[in-house]
């Protein structure tokens, strides 16, 4: 399978959450299927780390699509984003969850803590790294749409997506 191409990426952000939906994840010896995603845009998100602007933890936010955009919640849990949108406008799509023949990994420190990301991991290009990428996967995955999860503001958006 060829991996996705920055044409896929490079849309807006809440479209990119939802066609991640079943989307074959490789990172190093791992395959999964993404299974749930959270879109977070700069300029009209509250939510969004980078919606007061570029500062160095959301810096990669504005940069090119198809990076990992990598962070720590709660001083301990790392979270795996996927950079979208055109440079410039911030956009980053969170992984929630991933399944493969026999593991289903619910939560984005569950889904970090088991495939190994860390800090580390932030700024891969996903179309250029043979260690991290996405493939196409499960063709048109029915799915849910529900408000984000852990976040006390913009919570009137419903850019959770999961397959059910």
């Amino acid at each position: 399978m060829s991996k996705l191409q920055h044409e896929f990426y490079n849309r807006n952000v809440v479209e990119v959450a939802k066609d991640l939906l079943g989307k074959k994840l490789i990172c190093d010896n791992f395959q999964g299927i993404i299974t749930e995603t959270e879109a977070y845009r700069g300029y009209d998100d509250e939510a969004s780390h980078a919606f007061r602007g570029i500062t160095k933890r959301s810096e990669i936010m504005f940069g090119s699509a198809g990076y990992t955009y990598v962070y720590i919640i709660y001083g301990m849990h790392h979270c795996l984003n996927i950079v979208t949108e055109g440079v410039g406008q911030a956009g980053a799509v969170l992984i929630r969850g991933i399944k493969s023949s026999n593991l289903h990994l619910d939560g984005p420190g569950k889904t970090c803590r088991y495939l190994g990301i860390t800090k580390e991991h932030n700024g891969i290009n996903l179309i250029q790294s043979d260690y991290m990428y996405l493939t196409e996967g499960i063709k048109n995955p029915k799915y849910l749409t529900t408000s984000r999860i852990g976040i006390k503001k913009a919570t009137e958006k419903l850019w959770r997506f999961v397959i059910n």
